[in-house]
């Protein structure tokens, strides 16, 4: 007898894995009072919120012994905010966030052995959940305490998107200089020691853009890490900084793009129009003065200007003193 289960969350990533749900023997339905299973990926916290906890969310409108599985990124303060009010309610609440090894092609969600999920619930919980985790992913990594699972996850993306925004910065330097440098003759293409940036990478020089990991879904990830440090009373600058041209890349028209697709940010107008994505919708948003060429960086006052963008998150926190030594207020001390 088929398992009937409700899903919400991002209609894409569930059509990418529906035909092993089916094969496995789980069925979709729409009552959530009818359903064995919950299962969610969302890709904003908004949108996770109001599927547990608007009016008809789940936590309203399941039956006592419901198994809840959480695919999101999210923070660890909500998840454990979620996992106390489902034992509250006898629900067995599982957070499983997923993470993917090659983030590149239209396959990154249907292939399970590319798939891994970081894991926190309780014994009870995690042995109901386990063969529909087991046929999802190919790697399950139980991570202790609940919130642990999404504190790993923020982790993880915090050092991918670092990797990713560093390693097409090198990518643009090594194509605007290495052919002159090396010779014409010369792979004009830097490469990336981890193999989730290399795979990405790959992708540019061909124009490959398109794929089922999106921009939209890095950018969800980015803000959970993001939020998390936050409801720690951290900030993170190269997040934050990061997570802006994610927000530019998406203004122009990428958020359905891979994340390859933030090289285009670094071309010119005429290369990104090719792809789709419009620069005017910046300079509606930005205004008129937005420049995303950066050329004209000669005087001092450009520079701190520049720190008084909207795109330098924080930015109110940094100051030049008067001969332009860069200074963190606060601290006192003078940054090398």
């Amino acid at each position: 007898m088929a398992t009937p289960y409700v899903y919400a969350g991002h209609e894409g990533f569930h059509e990418a894995i529906a035909p092993r749900l089916e094969k496995a023997g789980y069925k979709r339905i729409e009552d959530a009072a009818s359903a064995e299973v919950v299962l969610t990926y969302c890709v904003s916290q908004t949108a996770l919120e109001d599927a547990y906890f608007e009016t008809e969310g789940f936590i309203a409108t399941v039956q006592p012994g419901t198994v809840l599985v959480d695919l999101s990124p999210s923070t660890p303060q909500f998840i454990r905010d979620v996992n106390a009010i489902a034992t509250v309610h006898n629900l067995s609440f599982v957070e499983a966030p997923l993470i993917a090894q090659d983030l590149r092609g239209a396959k990154v969600f249907t292939e399970p052995m590319n798939l891994t999920c970081f894991v926190a619930a309780e014994d009870e919980a995690y042995d109901k959940a386990r063969p529909l985790l087991e046929m999802l992913v190919g790697s399950i990594i139980r991570t202790g305490s609940m919130g642990s699972a999404q504190l790993m996850r923020a982790a993880y993306t915090l050092q991918i998107t670092a990797g990713l925004v560093s390693a097409i910065e090198a990518d643009v330097l090594y194509q605007a200089a290495g052919r002159t440098i090396l010779g014409e003759d010369a792979e004009a293409q830097a490469g990336c020691l981890l193999p989730q940036i290399q795979h990405l990478l790959v992708a540019i020089p061909a124009g490959d853009f398109g794929g089922a990991f999106t921009v939209e879904m890095l950018m969800a990830e980015l803000s959970a890490a993001i939020s998390a440090a936050e409801d720690a009373d951290l900030v993170l600058p190269q997040a934050e900084s990061a997570m802006r041209l994610l927000e530019l890349l998406a203004i122009i028209g990428g958020t359905d793009k891979s994340p390859a697709a933030l090289a285009l940010i670094y071309s010119d107008e005429e290369r990104g129009a090719e792809f789709g994505l419009d620069w005017s919708r910046a300079k509606e948003t930005f205004g008129a003065e937005h420049d995303h060429d950066y050329e004209n960086f000669e005087e001092d006052d450009d520079v701190e200007d520049a720190f008084a963008d909207p795109f330098f998150p924080g930015s109110s926190e940094f100051d030049f003193d008067e001969d332009n030594d860069f200074d963190y207020e606060g601290t006192g001390k003078e940054q090398a």
